[in-house]
């Protein structure tokens, strides 16, 4: 289960494929050039354990960088291409890399990071060189294509935007030294989703994100060939799926909306009845879009529900979906617990039916790194893990989400802390005080709402609207800044300081049966 081995048995194969412009990497391609990168990692005095980092788009040589890291045990951190600089540069030096690859499609925020990350010692550039950097394509064929002799398990370790306003790397260790040994994903993806040597799976969405990344490499190891587009759009997505003959894919439900939103005439002119499985996650799904794509599709949707951290999983098929609507499913990694806040760090359950923080038992072993309290928060005294969701389990086992502990807001199937936004408006100078969540939004199904208390309420409008955002943007990917911006004389706190965020948040939810779209 490694593209080694298929580098052998079958080297002329695709191991995935651009979309946008067709150009394909075989499995013999796809084993010498990740053994390049494990040789060149090396030869630049990285070993096992230590870190890297890449900023990429989708690119064609995105995958041989994962696998090089892979086989030399390396850890490897994606970073969005979304980031201010400022942003990229505290997980480029968080993460600790050593080396940190990059495209010439970034030239500017490469530009910013040769003198914000001193502890990247070697930078690497693709498509082109800027000063501060050396040509990844001249620098990797100078390094022979053969394995090293100390290969051993990396992986990933991607960061995910923490409640105390910076973002945090996750770290499951491998499984087992040996590069091509199994693991629970691999598992569920082989023996549940059926994907092997005959699986076409196209993959939509940004590789930095963890799904669609392991999704991708667990297709590799297993055979497959990846279909990988350069972003998403709703014709195109059908048109793939028709000229590829694609079996197997994963969505979030944001794509579900915006492909049901095509007219009837676009949807039939392309045919999608060669898929067998199509997967998703990231974000909650609303029960009539996802009624509709069953309808469309077929039973073909899976669900599931995981995070990055990797410490559960659960999953639901169409069939059970239908009978148990609004729920994401029954455990196929750990155990489900179901927590008293009142009594969390015991560990103590609720009654079948009812509310409270979800836990996964026996599920995998994950840690925040840089953050021993964060760690520490994420699990109860019996070793429990949770990510923070609320929720309650049916007397068969289905699980259903009701509501997020954590002020997580999923906007497009990413993962959004208010907290960074709060912590940057509160430095502005006409602002007194300011709470940000989430609220509903029909087609990305949360987005990024502000309320703030003006140091003078005249000031209140939309000048000062304009003034904050535009504000925002200047120091934070547009994804975490607020869409609009509401004013109140007095925000909800209480005389210790805490502030009633949900005070807030529920009035843009009224009419709605859950905390979640």
């Amino acid at each position: 289960m490694h593209p080694f081995h298929h580098a052998q048995t079958t080297p002329d194969k695709p191991a995935y494929i651009m979309a946008d412009t067709g150009e394909a990497v075989t499995y013999r391609q796809l084993d010498d050039r990740s053994n390049q990168v494990a040789q060149m990692l090396r030869a630049h005095g990285l070993k096992a354990g230590d870190h890297m980092a890449i900023i990429l788009e989708n690119h064609p040589r995105f995958f041989e960088l994962c696998w090089g890291a892979q086989r030399a045990g390396i850890i490897y951190t994606a970073v969005s291409t979304r980031l201010t600089a400022g942003e990229a540069a505290y997980i480029v030096q968080d993460c600790g890399a050593k080396m940190l690859v990059i495209s010439h499609a970034l030239a500017e925020l490469a530009g910013a990071l040769a003198s914000t990350t001193p502890g990247a010692g070697t930078r690497l550039m693709l498509d082109g060189c800027i000063p501060g950097y050396q040509p990844y394509e001249s620098t990797l064929a100078t390094y022979p294509a053969l394995r090293i002799a100390d290969e051993t398990a990396g992986g990933d370790m991607l960061f995910s935007s923490g409640t105390t306003g910076r973002p945090k790397g996750v770290f499951a260790p491998p499984e087992s030294p040996l590069i091509d040994a199994s693991n629970s994903l691999i598992e569920v993806c082989k023996n549940i989703y059926g994907i092997n040597a005959q699986t076409i799976y196209l993959s939509p969405a940004p590789l930095y994100h963890a799904a669609p990344l392991r999704f991708n490499m667990v297709a590799m190891r297993l055979g497959a060939t990846c279909v990988v587009m350069p972003h998403f759009d709703p014709q195109e997505f059908l048109r793939l799926v028709a000229k590829h003959r694609i079996t197997h894919t994963q969505l979030v439900p944001t794509m579900f909306v915006r492909m049901l939103k095509l007219q009837p005439a676009e949807r039939a002119v392309h045919d999608v009845s060669s898929l067998k499985f199509a997967i998703h996650a990231a974000a909650p799904c609303p029960i009539p879009i996802k009624a509709q794509m069953i309808a469309w599709w077929g039973p073909v949707i899976w669900e599931y529900y995981a995070g990055t951290e990797g410490n559960g999983m659960t999953l639901v098929h169409s069939a059970d979906w239908l009978t148990h609507q609004g729920t994401v499913g029954k455990a196929v990694v750990g155990k489900l617990k179901i927590c008293s806040d009142l009594d969390q760090g015991q560990g103590e359950e609720v009654p079948t039916g009812k509310e409270g923080t979800i836990h996964f038992a026996d599920g995998k072993v994950f840690e925040y790194h840089n953050d021993p309290e964060k760690t520490a928060g994420s699990r109860n005294a019996r070793g429990w893990t949770t990510l923070g969701d609320i929720g309650y389990v049916d007397a068969e086992g289905f699980l259903y989400l009701t509501d997020r502990k954590a002020h997580m807001i999923i906007s497009g199937g990413v993962n959004i802390y208010p907290q960074e936004a709060e912590n940057l408006l509160v430095t502005h100078p006409k602002v007194m005080d300011v709470a940000v969540f989430g609220v509903p939004n029909e087609e990305l199904g949360e987005e990024v709402k502000t309320v703030v208390q003006p140091r003078d309420m005249q000031d209140a409008g939309a000048a000062l609207e304009a003034e904050l955002i535009a504000f925002c943007r200047t120091h934070l990917s547009h994804l975490k800044c607020p869409r609009s911006i509401d004013f109140e004389a007095e925000l909800p706190r209480h005389p210790t300081g805490k502030l009633y965020k949900r005070l807030l948040r529920d009035r843009y939810w009224v009419g709605h049966a859950s905390k979640l779209i």
